[in-house]
């Protein structure tokens, strides 16, 4: 399954998979097969961050 590429619904689905099982943004994106940085950049956007502590874009 392919990630979400409306940013609102990126942002809902990444946070969810981020909070239920997955340590980090890295872990997520790797063992997705998905690109980081489009991940950042398009949340950035949005005007979210990702907080490495809290593991969630806010």
């Amino acid at each position: 399954m392919s990630i979400p590429q409306d940013p609102v619904m990126l942002l809902s689905y990444v946070n969810t998979k981020l909070r239920d099982g997955y340590p980090s943004l890295d872990v997520f994106c790797e063992r997705e097969n998905v690109e980081k940085e489009n991940i950042v950049h398009k949340l950035l956007a949005l005007g979210y961050a990702y907080d490495e502590q809290k593991n969630q874009f806010i």
